[in-house]
């Protein structure tokens, strides 16, 4: 392709994205499409000779589109949302056509220096105090996974990356039974195990016990295991679930331990003053804290930013330098130290676009909204006939179920899928299945919310 091709592709393919959004509503939530169908329409062998984009638009179309899940669209009320603000995509595509490499400052100044500030920017709207830096993540996953090999090297004297495991016992994290599934994965990618990841019950209010976390801890020393770090959550991706940070906080200084609180989802929301009475307290204590600005916050993914309170002991951990990547002259912060690839993406030019764009009020409004949409449609579906609320909105999410054993509460999500208005889905909840809904999506109405209540009644009715 020519430069001048690629010039007019990209007006073309511009006017395809707007008129995607503004059509996104005439267009089922979920895809429609059978197990196998979209790969048995693509070649079984890949092609000789090249190819117009003509014709290779005219396949996306029809071939890729009617198989795709449309993660914007504003009645998306499934799992978490992965937002996609207009400037933040327009970011995205100055960022692929730079494609610089930002692993190094010297390998991209400006990518460097605008993530330090952003991560700044931010730290302030989350009301975090001086002295937390950070890093941009590509997800959670990765920024949980480094806070454990951060826990796993402080608990081994920092013998872990040099000797290994084996031979240094068994070392043990603590977390509540309501954490999210990259807890257990990160747990398993760094070596510690499954069996050693220990879940505390949550209790009543679905936080940790952490009377039952003190005597795990305990119990663990007594065995002879070496506790290494507790994991908390500020509203988990089942029902929201939160800890209460300070109770937390209170067992981790009194056994010196490293700290994780992940509010992959939740953390936007504190964006908002008056949330963090409730979801926020303390946290200016924690080692290591994970937000996703991709899911609630609008930018485009993938964007994940883990604060650190010091980081030098992730850098400890995960900093390594070869020849070729040392840096010489004054020094510089070179990011690729804070993470585990070595290749960076230059996302902070994302939230920089975003923030700009909508300025902090404008994010706190649509966040704002969706909790208000999310307390009032939970009021409608707990009058409707047939219908219990089982956990009540934490910030924008609550779960519900219809009358019925948990096949028809399976059911009923499968056929609200099929008709395609709405999307949602279905979770567990002290071992019974629940409907799960949250809102977040970031350009959705009021209506599109209240929207659901119809189509859930419709469609159980029809099931009855």
């Amino acid at each position: 392709m020519k430069w001048d091709e690629f010039s007019d592709w990209g007006k073309k393919i511009s006017d395809w994205a707007a008129a995607y959004h503004e059509t996104l509503r005439d267009r089922p939530v979920r895809a429609q499409t059978a197990p196998g169908e979209i790969a048995a329409q693509l070649p079984a062998a890949p092609p000789e000779s090249a190819e117009g984009m003509d014709a290779i638009m005219a396949d996306f179309e029809q071939i890729v589109m009617p198989g795709i899940t449309h993660w914007q669209h504003p009645r998306f009320f499934a799992y978490f949302p992965a937002n996609a603000a207009p400037p933040s995509m327009l970011a995205d595509m100055l960022i692929t056509t730079i494609a610089a490499q930002c692993m190094l400052w010297q390998t991209s100044p400006a990518a460097t220096e605008v993530e330090g500030v952003m991560i700044d920017w931010l730290r302030q709207a989350l009301a975090l105090p001086d002295g937390f830096s950070g890093v941009i993540q590509d997800s959670a996953s990765s920024a949980t996974l480094s806070a454990v090999l951060t826990m796993r090297e402080r608990a081994t004297d920092w013998r872990g990356n040099r000797e290994g495991l084996s031979g240094i016992g068994r070392l043990r994290i603590y977390c509540s039974d309501q954490v999210h599934s990259s807890i257990d994965r990160a747990c398993w990618v760094a070596g510690i195990g499954q069996d050693n990841l220990v879940k505390i019950p949550a209790g009543p209010a679905h936080a940790m016990d952490t009377e039952a976390l003190r005597d795990a801890i305990a119990a663990d020393r007594s065995a002879g295991h070496t506790p290494a770090g507790i994991i908390a959550i500020t509203g988990g991706t089942g029902i929201g679930a939160s800890d209460v940070l300070a109770d937390v906080l209170k067992v981790a200084r009194d056994e010196k331990l490293y700290t994780h609180l992940d509010a992959a989802w939740a953390g936007s929301a504190m964006i908002c003053p008056e949330f963090r009475a409730q979801f926020w307290e303390g946290v200016e204590e924690f080692d290591s804290i994970v937000f996703n600005p991709h899911k609630w916050l609008g930018a485009q993914f993938d964007c994940s930013v883990q604060f650190l309170r010091d980081p030098v002991q992730q850098l400890n951990t995960l900093k390594i330098e070869p020849e070729y990547l040392k840096t010489s002259g004054d020094a510089v912060t070179n990011y690729s130290e804070w993470t585990i690839p070595l290749g960076r993406r230059f996302r902070a030019l994302k939230l920089w676009f975003l923030i700009r764009s909508y300025g902090l009020e404008g994010l706190r409004t649509r966040i704002r909204n969706h909790v208000t949409w999310a307390q009032e449609l939970c009021e409608i579906i707990r009058r409707m006939d047939g219908f219990e609320i089982v956990t009540e909105p934490i910030l924008s999410i609550f779960s519900f179920r219809c009358e019925g054993d948990d096949a028809m509460q399976q059911r009923l999500v499968d056929a609200i899928n099929d008709d395609g208005r709405i999307y949602i889905t279905q979770g567990m909840h002290d071992g019974a299945k629940v409907i799960r809904f949250q809102v977040g999506q970031f350009d959705c109405t009021r209506e599109d919310v209240m929207m659901a209540a119809a189509v859930i009644a419709e469609i159980r009715e029809a099931l009855r």
